[in-house]
């Protein structure tokens, strides 16, 4: 008589979906890592400019590393082993063999990831400190800037200046950036990133974050909030202006005199960062109702109110924008809404 042929059953279409899921998986890791090897980028974070925002980036690649590795020695094993060792025409009431204790594969798997751990955590509590702390000062000590997350827009001012700059911050290149970042207790939770320059924080009412940077060169660094804030957070894109340290000296010192003369732009950079984004570009209208034309930009009294404290009509509600300006922005924004925007400007929008 013949041999009998033996025949297994086929391999369910499960097994063969989780094991093309997993080789998918390895690739993408793989492809992400030697893309960063080769380019600085793939499954990293962007570029660094800033010495904390490079231990940000040391600290994701070494912590990802580890994690990849220890995917791919867990994922791929398994896979593998459960199409070899499927049960088949095996009887799902029958115990497998019973197999004893392996004494030193044990202490293996305990061990390693101790080591693990142990490397994660030191490399993780040496870059902290770099992260945190700020170096010491140049010569021309820290630049402070306090950081106002607000419905829907950044507002910076310059310590010991006065200066204000609404979602564009400029800063000198090489020099230590201080941030202390906050929102006023009417508004909510905002949170300040620019990716090339740190790590994010918080701008939470009534309380205070630190945080810093130092650019390394001359750019436009772009970030966001990233704390969903309300229906227009899409709108509140952040940026950061870095250049020269003679040429920012020279920008400061003659922003703060015209915005001190009531000649600066600053009425107009409030209009674009903080009405346009709901009123539209022109004031023709957008998330929120038109307002060019409007009689009331001709009312300084009244224009200011609105600002200052808000309007609720209906189910729309304005947010007060300006509640704690201060007078020469408030100048600067009735200005720009009366001559811009109001009906002398020849709009002709909603009253």
């Amino acid at each position: 008589m013949g041999r009998a042929i033996e025949c297994h059953p086929p391999v369910p279409r499960r097994f063969i979906i989780t094991a093309v899921a997993a080789v998918a998986l390895a690739v993408l890791v793989g492809v992400g890592f030697l893309a960063w090897i080769g380019t600085g980028r793939g499954l990293v974070p962007v570029p660094a400019e800033s010495p904390n925002a490079a231990d940000i980036r040391d600290l994701y690649v070494f912590v990802g590393a580890f994690a990849s590795a220890i995917f791919l020695v867990v994922t791929v094993p398994l896979v593998l082993f459960t199409i070899r060792f499927r049960r088949g025409a095996t009887r799902r009431e029958d115990d497998g063999p019973q197999i004893r204790g392996h004494t030193n594969m044990e202490l293996a798997w305990t061990v390693v990831p101790v080591f693990i751990l142990a490397a994660i955590a030191g490399f993780t509590f040496y870059k902290l400190n770099g992260i945190d702390n700020a170096p010491a000062a140049g010569p021309s000590g820290a630049l402070d800037v306090t950081v106002s997350g607000r419905q829907f827009y950044w507002q910076y001012t310059y310590e010991g200046t006065g200066v204000i700059a609404v979602d564009r911050l400029r800063v000198p290149v090489g020099r230590v950036v201080d941030l202390a970042i906050t929102a006023p207790d009417y508004d909510v939770i905002h949170s300040w990133w620019i990716p090339s320059l740190g790590g994010k924080r918080d701008a939470i009412p009534g309380q205070t974050n630190h945080t810093w940077f130092e650019a390394k060169r001359v750019d436009v660094y772009d970030g966001r909030c990233a704390e969903f804030c309300g229906i227009q957070h899409a709108l509140m894109s952040a940026t950061v202006e870095a250049m020269p340290e003679a040429e920012f000296d020279a920008w400061l010192a003659n922003e703060r005199r015209a915005q001190q003369e009531g000649t600066s732009n600053l009425g107009k950079q409030t209009f674009e960062s903080v009405c346009a984004k709901c009123h539209g570009d022109q004031g023709q209208g957008g998330y929120a109702r038109a307002i060019a034309g409007n009689a009331l930009f001709n009312d300084r009294e009244g224009t200011e109110f609105l600002l200052r404290n808000g309007l609720r009509n209906g189910t729309r509600v304005m947010p007060p924008v300006g509640k704690d300006w201060n007078q020469e922005q408030m100048d600067a924004i009735y200005h720009y809404l009366n001559r811009n925007i109001g009906p002398q400007s020849g709009g002709t929008g909603g009253s």
